[in-house]
């Protein structure tokens, strides 16, 4: 953790884009066009370590579709 990690003490949540990527905002901000709320919230490393926890395929959704339907296809 970094100096300026320690000195942040904004609020941040964990957001979510229609691909299922995810990303943090501060969280008093209205999210950013296109994504949602996660349903987690607190401080930067707990919102970090939150997506590192859930987010378990980097691939976008769109992909992971795309290469089940071959998958279910052969």
């Amino acid at each position: 953790m970094s100096a300026a990690d320690s000195e942040d003490k904004t609020l941040y949540k964990v957001v979510l884009n229609h691909e299922e990527q995810y990303s943090i905002w501060p969280a008093e901000r209205e999210n950013a066009l296109g994504w949602r709320d996660a349903g987690q919230s607190g401080t930067k490393a707990e919102c970090l370590a939150y997506i590192k926890e859930v987010w378990t395929d980097m691939r976008p959704l769109s992909l992971r579709q795309r290469m089940e339907a071959v998958q279910q296809s052969e």
